[in-house]
């Protein structure tokens, strides 16, 4: 009797632990900071989300619904658009997110990320359509803001900002790719003729301007060169102008020192060394001209 009522007894010890836990696990939720439980009390949702923290439960009558707070992060795969001048082109991207409301994000919209979706495929479709080929290869910062602005005003009212989005990749036409990888290569060429012929020109300009210095050196060498030779010779004038000036200084110096007999001496041995030459002569005295000087002047007279 005593071992029935034991295991009764245990029986219902287990019941009312399992109904405490039960009851503790619906009544207290553990809410992290980055997420709110939006609180739907008897089918009205509550004024404020709950959390973070302890959030205290009533069984039965509260169904409380997570709501993520943090960025996210989605991708559109790839969408066959048509641009404005009729090119069919694939894109992907990837579009940023982040719960504002998160009441709102749980009363207006069933499933937020399957509308979103949706609405991003859509928006791409129309922003694409009303632009060239050309600029769609070319302005994806200025389609990243179109698509940002568009997805914007549709989810604002669902509580949510679209923060951010990024085309990752567009697909042309085949023949469009051709047509870009010719003119890749046609600018390659270009660019290689265009940095060829700058090197050949500064070639030519570097080696002009260095016959250039060259002829200026050398034409102020020879000009220093003819310098210096004038001057040298002008200095060699001036010597040999002074030792001659100075030679006839001397001799006049030395002639005024000599008498009439040794003139008359010297005077002599040259017409002895006159003399002695084979050749006919005809040789007159000094006293003969000075004669011939006085007739010739008494006879002007």
């Amino acid at each position: 009797m005593n071992g029935v009522l034991g295991s009764v007894g245990a029986l219902f010890l287990c019941l009312g632990v399992g109904v405490v836990v039960f009851l503790a696990f619906n009544f207290l939720r553990i809410v992290p900071e980055y997420q709110r439980l939006v609180v739907f009390r008897l089918g009205r949702v509550l004024d404020k989300p709950k959390g973070p923290g302890v959030v205290l439960l009533i069984p039965g009558a509260d169904r409380p619904v997570k709501v993520d707070l943090r960025e996210q992060v989605r991708e559109v795969p790839h969408q066959t658009s048509i641009t404005k001048d009729n090119a069919p082109i694939s894109i992907d991207f990837l579009w940023y997110y982040k719960v504002l409301d998160p009441a709102q994000s749980v009363l207006q919209v069933g499933n937020f990320e399957s509308a979103a979706a949706g609405i991003a495929a859509t928006t791409l479709r129309a922003v694409i359509g009303g632009i060239p080929l050309d600029d769609v290869l070319s302005e994806r910062e200025h389609i990243n803001n179109m698509l940002r602005t568009r997805l914007d005003e549709v989810t604002e009212r669902w509580g949510v900002k679209v923060t951010n989005v990024e085309i990752r990749e567009i697909i042309p036409p085949r023949d469009v790719q051709d047509a870009m990888n010719r003119q890749m290569s046609a600018e390659r060429i270009r660019r290689a003729v265009v940095t060829e012929s700058t090197g050949t020109r500064e070639a030519a300009v570097n080696v002009a301007e260095g016959e250039k210095q060259s002829n200026i050196l050398r034409a102020e060498g020879e000009k220093q060169s003819a310098i210096l030779k004038a001057e040298g010779e002008r200095e060699a004038q001036l010597l040999r102008a002074e030792g001659f000036a100075k030679a006839l200084e001397q001799i006049y110096n030395s002639a005024k020192t000599i008498d009439q007999k040794t003139m008359t001496l010297q005077y002599f041995e040259t017409l002895k060394a006159m003399g002695m030459s084979p050749s006919t002569k005809y040789i007159f005295p000094m006293e003969f001209t000075s004669m011939m000087d006085n007739f010739l002047s008494k006879g002007t007279k």
